[in-house]
């Protein structure tokens, strides 16, 4: 497995442990790339209309993932 692989391996096992508190509160929560330091996800379900959905990415999500792996820069959400 290359170190890539080896680095999205990670970030789907801390998004997988992240799930269960986004899917308490009606979202859902799902990787979509890794590519340059930046983790892209997408954001649905409640939490697609939730006026915190900027703080649940960003002092939530991103500051999890960037504390547990050294390689993510940046968390980003892509809208659908």
């Amino acid at each position: 497995m290359n170190e890539k692989n080896e680095i999205i391996e990670k970030i789907k096992e801390q998004i997988e442990m992240i799930k269960p508190f986004i899917i308490n509160e009606g979202g859902i929560l799902e990787f979509e790339k890794f590519e340059d330091g930046i983790v892209y996800i997408t954001l649905g379900g409640a939490c697609a209309n939730c006026s915190m959905i900027d703080y649940t990415l960003k002092e939530g999500i991103e500051q999890i993932i960037t504390s547990e792996i050294e390689e993510v820069k940046e968390v980003r959400r892509i809208e659908n």
